[in-house]
């Protein structure tokens, strides 16, 4: 079922190149989707048969020169195949309909549609690598095709070229990273498939496994969004099209939670506790600035992408608990944590593919991705703002939304960690309980404000009047993503025993520490449970009867005005806008934040007392990447013009220069010798 999967994605994604390379208009648009959604529903068929313990290892020598390609599937893979797979399907149907008539918006390009089918493709294959240059040769080919469709608007907007700027840097640093890392692995291990890998961690030192994980860790952080290497996310996921943006955010990213697991745990054997201090230090920190920054944000993809990054900081505490727990000897809690993670994994993909897909349909009808220019949508985009509310219930983490479960589970396995001994656990794991609850709580406000204000508020432009709902196959698309939102909130404990096939093949004991049925999830370790569906049914009945008691109870009831206080009906102007709603809470993290504000007051010309016009400007910029990454852009600007003087246009200076720089690396080389 494996083979079978990948061979029908390898040949769907083959055919959809070929054809969104060649097949006129319309026809290029439906052909190119229909190879993506069967290369996303063979890859998750595939993911599915390796979750219920198939396994399969394959050779293509001729793929590769030299070296070859190697392939395998366990649990731990299949799990994010079927992830990426499922998203892949459903997107791929938005996708058509997103892209049908609207091809201003970046997809009904040629390069896009012949390019989409190979990044998806490479969401599959990246999991199923199982040698060292088999992995980075596909990982290279999903961050060149992920670049082109960030690049597809290149032409219509400056901000899309400086956001695949940005992307191109950031994933090629970590490229560096993680071939430095997995060079130096390979090299003491003394091979480079991944079984060679397996048996050769045992034989180094301690140094050089710590630098091998912390090279790799570094890598694939980047990759998922952590901070401070997130300074690509923010940029390029809201200039992508809609549905680059959904595969992007809801795929991608969890392929740099996949690369921490898999190395740390599996190819490496777990390691000390140092190691995962620091993971989930990162992931705290990802975690709280990331839903902080989505909170100041009124741009509703930026405010999504921020959101990325907090909920995969949220996978890297769930990691780095795991890797703790293991360092120090409970099994049990490390296999609960690390199941957390991956479920959130899961949880995080449904909700934000139907986030960033429902965001689409407004810019798509709109054209507006500002949330103080939105509001008013949810009478003319009502199946939208159905969605997007479901996907921001999920992300919220309450019952019940897809969220909660994972997020629980989370709390669960931090909660009972605490009875472990060790000053550093007594530190770390109360700070990680408390950033998992600020941020939970940050992420209502955030999401209160994106639905309220771009939905529930009255319109504050012309474009959001002139809304329109999205067409079908995009409504069918985001209906399907929301299934599986559904599915996951009620019944999570299907997921079980996968999940513990996924953590056994990572390298812990899979313990059965998420079990139950349909109805219950049951933590065998710590003997608790939780019914989802019974929370979800209690929920309901407890909003029927608070809306029905008033209309029973209450007898007569008589229509008024609203006295308006002889003020008229009220305008837009004076509802909240994302902007007003996000200042309080931007006045208490103001020290994190650093806003950034100017008053500009000009007077009457007759007299310095009376005021004319008062201009106020306010902005919160990405505080990581104005204090880390701007001087040293502005440091590298400075050498550049500085090194052009050495380029004086003589062909005499030029030859001393290789002069110069052969006797520098023939003394190097002596000297090594």
């Amino acid at each position: 079922m494996i083979a079978a999967g990948l061979g029908a994605a390898g040949a769907l994604a083959a055919a959809g190149a070929v054809a969104g390379s060649v097949l006129p208009g319309r026809a290029r648009l439906v052909a190119s989707g229909v190879c993506t959604a069967g290369v996303g529903a063979a890859g998750c068929a595939a993911g599915v048969g390796a979750l219920g313990g198939e396994q399969w290892t394959g050779r293509l020598p001729e793929l590769l020169p030299l070296a070859g390609t190697v392939w395998q599937v366990d649990a731990l893979s299949g799990l994010f195949m079927a992830v990426a797979g499922a998203v892949v399907a459903a997107v791929a149907v938005y996708g058509i309909g997103y892209a049908s008539g609207h091809g201003t918006l970046g997809l009904a390009s040629r390069t896009a549609q012949a390019v989409l089918p190979l990044f998806a493709l490479t969401l599959l294959l990246v999991p199923a690598a199982a040698s060292v240059s088999t992995f980075l040769f596909v990982w290279e080919v999903m961050a060149l095709s992920s670049l082109l469709l960030v690049l597809v608007e290149h032409r219509a907007r400056a901000e899309v070229r400086t956001a695949g700027l940005w992307y191109a840097v950031m994933t090629h640093l970590g490229l560096v990273l993680l071939l430095a890392g997995f060079a130096l692995f390979a090299a003491r291990a003394g091979g480079e498939g991944f079984d060679a890998l397996r048996a050769g961690a045992g034989e180094l030192s301690p140094a050089v496994r710590g630098t091998v994980f912390v090279l790799t860790a570094a890598a694939f952080a980047s990759k998922a969004g952590a901070v401070p290497l997130h300074a690509w996310l923010p940029r390029a996921h809201p200039e992508a099209p809609g549905p680059v943006s959904a595969l992007m955010s809801a795929a991608m990213v969890n392929l740099g939670a996949y690369g921490i697991v898999r190395t740390g745990f599996d190819l490496l054997g777990g390691g000390p506790a140092w190691w995962w201090l620091g993971l989930m230090g990162v992931g705290g920190v990802s975690a709280v600035y990331g839903i902080l920054q989505a909170a100041i944000s009124s741009d509703v993809k930026r405010l999504l992408a921020y959101s990325t990054a907090e909920n995969l900081g949220l996978v890297l505490v769930a990691t780095g608990a795991a890797g703790l727990f293991a360092a120090s000897g409970d099994q049990g809690l490390a296999a609960l944590a690390l199941a957390a993670g991956l479920l959130h994994v899961v949880n995080h993909a449904a909700f934000k593919a139907l986030l960033f897909g429902a965001a689409g349909a407004v810019v798509r009808a709109t054209g507006v991705r500002d949330l103080d220019r939105l509001g008013g949508l949810r009478p003319r985009m009502p199946v939208t703002a159905g969605l997007f509310a479901m996907g921001a219930l999920g992300a919220v983490a309450l019952p019940p939304g897809n969220g909660f479960v994972s997020e629980w589970l989370l709390l669960q396995s931090l909660i009972h960690g605490l009875e472990m001994p060790g000053v550093a656990v007594a530190i770390a794991l109360p700070l990680a309980v408390g950033l998992v609850a600020l941020s939970a709580g940050v992420a209502a406000a955030v999401f209160v404000k994106a639905l309220g204000v771009g939905f529930f508020a009255r319109p504050r432009s012309r474009e959001a009047e002139r809304a329109r709902e999205a067409p079908p196959l995009m409504l069918s698309g985001l209906g399907l993503l929301a299934a599986g939102c559904a599915g996951l909130a009620l019944v999570p404990g299907l997921l079980g025993p996968g999940l513990d096939r996924a953590v056994a093949d990572a390298g812990l004991p899979g313990t059965g520490s998420v079990a139950g049925g349909a109805l219950t999830v049951r933590l065998h370790d710590i003997a608790t449970s939780l019914s989802p569906l019974w929370v979800a049914l209690a929920l309901t009945l407890a909003v029927l009867l608070a809306t029905a008691l008033p209309r029973i109870l209450g007898g007569r009831r008589r229509r008024a005005r609203l006295w308006d206080c002889g003020g008229g009906a009220p305008t837009p102007r004076m509802a909240y806008t994302a902007t007003s709603f996000a200042e309080p809470l931007q006045r208490v993290f103001d020290d994190v934040l650093a806003p950034e504000q100017d008053v500009d007051v000009t007077h009457v010309r007759e007299s310095a007392y009376l005021v004319e016009r008062v201009r106020f400007r306010g902005r919160v910029p990405d505080r990581v990447e104005h204090r880390l990454y701007r001087p040293v852009l502005d440091g590298l600007a400075r050498t550049g013009r500085a090194a052009r003087r050495l380029a004086g246009g003589s062909v005499h200076v030029y030859l001393g220069y290789g002069f110069v720089g052969l006797l520098s690396l023939f003394v190097v080389l002596v000297v090594g010798w």
